[in-house]
């Protein structure tokens, strides 16, 4: 598990989205964080795999912003940034196993082709009955 030093990302508070009452124009309890990908202490080929992934929180600079507004209060939800932050690291850092081809079995496709068959028939008696 890689833990990342508070110096290598930044939190700002902002003011939540949506509904809140009164209070929602006052308190600042939503959170940004800001990890500078290309800036931090991770390993060349974490930094690789995280820039060139498919998540669309990271900008084209290399810097990975998230917003935390789950909860009301200001440090839950910079909790909550910051295990989000440690979960999208360490699940990038987890090497997926080699998948090998395998074929199905004679029995798997003897029930498979059987089961085709029955399927067919069962449609074949949909038909218009014809009276004579």
């Amino acid at each position: 598990m890689i833990l990342i030093p508070e110096t290598e990302y930044e939190l700002t508070a902002i003011r939540a989205q949506g509904a809140g009452g009164q209070n929602v124009n006052k308190v600042s309890s939503a959170i940004h964080l800001r990890f500078d990908i290309v800036a931090s202490s991770l390993s060349d080929w974490l930094k690789e795999k995280l820039i060139h992934g498919k998540d669309n929180r990271i900008t084209d600079e290399g810097v990975l912003i998230l917003k935390a507004q789950q909860f009301r209060t200001q440090e839950a939800n910079k909790k909550d940034a910051i295990k989000r932050l440690h979960e999208i690291v360490n699940a990038a850092n987890q090497v997926k196993p080699t998948r090998y081809a395998t074929r199905p079995s004679y029995g798997s496709k003897q029930r498979r082709l059987e089961s085709k068959t029955q399927r067919g028939q069962v449609k074949q008696l949909r038909g218009k009955i014809v009276a004579d």
